[in-house]
C-alpha cells in the first residue's frame, strides 16, 4: 500500500505537510481499517477497538499541527492508538485475556477438512502467541495484523529497526517450539 498524506493537493513527500492541506476525511477513509485491526489486536473487542478507533481520529484532528512527517502517517496514528489504549488499560486497571475464539475472525461456514484444519491452525498460532512475553507478542501482532513493516514497528515502539528483527525472530523460533510441543 502506498501511502500519502491525502493532501488536499496532492504529494507524497516527507516533508512537514501544512495541517490546512491534509484532508483528515481522506485519512480516515484510507487508515480507519488498519488502526482497527491495530486496536482489536489488543482488545479482541470490536465495540472497544470502535471507541478507540474514533478516540485516535479525533486526536489526530486536534493534534494535526504537531504531525512532522518524520514518519509516515499510518505509523504516527498508530502511536497515538497504542497511547489511547494504554491510557485506557491504566484507567480500567485491567489487561484481561479474551477467548481466542473472539480474537480469530468468524468465516462463512465452508465444507471440508482443510478449512477445519486452517482454523484449528489459526486458532493454535494466536494461543501460542498470547503466550509470548509482551514486547514479542506486540511486534508479532503488529507484523501479522497491520501488517506494517521492521521500521514502522520499531517507530511505534521507540525501538530500531534491528531490535524488532530480531525479537520477532526470537518470537517466531519461540512459537515454533511451543507448537512443536502441541503436536
Amino acid at each position: 500500500m502506498t501511502e500519502s498524506y491525502a493532501h488536499k493537493g496532492g504529494g507524497d513527500s516527507m516533508r512537514k505537510p501544512d495541517e490546512n492541506s491534509i484532508d483528515m476525511d481522506s485519512v480516515y477513509q484510507e487508515y480507519a481499517s488498519l488502526v482497527y485491526r491495530f486496536l482489536y489486536s489488543y482488545t479482541h473487542d470490536a465495540q472497544w477497538s470502535e471507541e478507540l478507533m474514533q478516540e485516535t481520529f479525533l486526536r489526530a484532528v486536534t493534534s494535526i499541527h504537531r504531525y512532522d512527517g518524520s514518519c509516515k502517517l499510518s505509523v504516527w496514528l498508530c502511536q497515538i492508538a497504542r497511547h489511547i489504549l494504554y491510557q485506557e488499560l491504566r484507567k480500567k486497571k485491567r489487561m484481561e485475556t479474551v477467548e481466542l475464539t473472539e480474537y480469530i475472525p468468524d468465516q462463512k461456514a465452508r465444507d471440508g477438512e482443510c478449512d477445519v484444519l486452517q482454523q484449528e491452525d489459526r486458532k493454535e498460532l494466536y494461543q501460542a502467541i498470547h503466550h509470548l512475553a509482551e514486547p514479542e507478542r506486540e511486534v508479532v501482532l503488529y507484523r501479522m495484523t497491520g501488517d506494517l513493516s521492521f521500521r514502522e514497528i520499531g517507530e511505534i515502539m521507540g525501538k530500531s529497526e534491528n531490535w524488532c528483527r530480531t525479537v520477532f525472530y526470537r518470537a517466531k523460533q519461540k512459537l515454533k517450539a511451543y507448537l512443536s510441543d502441541m503436536i
